[in-house]
């Protein structure tokens, strides 16, 4: 089964799926974001769930072993938080920070909320084991074709994860990390290609994810001098279950095109 990564002698190691468009020789947020999440939910107390999660994405990751630390920073009775670093070549290339909470009653009262219009493709398009994501640009149909998608549409994108490491069933955790840096994706993607990378991404939950179908929904995009905010809701088939926001800068002479050929079944796998 095609997984994210590999061990390699107590080491993490990436197979093709969590490379970089960018460059070959690095690897992608949306695997380091899993990654950590994974090392951060070890730390997670019993009887708590987490509800952010924060990823700084400082240095590049390279196309080579390295490993995952974490440490728990407060352990309270209803708030939990915990960092996590991945070290590659005895340096932090990124790190996270995890916030788990108690869950409880709902308190009393009426609140205003936003109308969701949380668009999904029909039941069993996409295998439990992991399938190429589908996409949505304004009032168009469901496709996993890229060249079809590149406008400069609203965006919304459906995922069916396989494992992140070889061996281990994805968590309902490291689903929405993963998602979580492809904002980035939802919300850049314009008429000519990709031209934003990520420097951080926040994710924000107010519950799991439930199944193995997540949706990430474009929200808005805000730009100027080539920094730009991305905001998307990341829900399933029972509804939404967070906002997810990425910090991103412009990376203009490194445009990627995924209408080319080829780069858009690479990415798709």
């Amino acid at each position: 089964m095609v997984s994210f990564f590999g061990m390699q002698a107590g080491q993490l190691v990436a197979r093709e799926l969590a490379v970089s468009p960018w460059s070959p020789t690095q690897l992608s947020g949306t695997g380091v974001c899993g990654l950590l999440a994974r090392e951060l939910e070890t730390h997670c107390p019993a009887g708590f769930v987490p509800a952010r999660l924060t990823v700084d994405l400082f240095r590049p990751v390279v196309n080579a072993p390295f490993r995952l630390r974490g440490e728990v920073v407060r352990h309270g009775t209803r708030i939990t938080v915990a960092d996590a670093f991945l070290v590659q070549e005895e340096q932090v290339r990124a790190r996270a920070s995890a916030v788990f909470l108690t869950t409880g009653s709902e308190p009393p009262g009426r609140v205003w909320h936003s109308a969701s219009d949380l668009p999904m493709p029909p039941e069993g398009c996409v295998s439990s084991d992991g399938a190429p994501p589908l996409f949505k640009s304004g009032d168009r149909d469901w496709t996993s074709d890229f060249a079809a998608n590149q406008n400069a549409d609203r965006k919304i994108s459906w995922h069916s994860l396989p494992p992140l490491v070889e061996g281990e069933p994805i968590s309902p955790f490291q689903r929405a990390a993963v998602l979580g840096d492809a904002t980035n994706h939802v919300c850049h993607w314009g008429s000519e290609g990709a031209g934003y990378i990520n420097v951080d991404v926040t994710s924000t939950l107010s519950r799991l994810p439930v199944g193995h179908e997540l949706g990430l929904r474009a929200d808005n995009t805000i730009a100027a001098e080539g920094i730009s905010i991305g905001s998307a809701t990341l829900y399933d088939r029972t509804g939404p279950v967070g906002t997810c926001v990425v910090t991103a800068l412009s990376n203009a002479r490194r445009q990627i095109d995924f209408a080319a050929a080829g780069l858009a079944e690479r990415v798709s796998r």
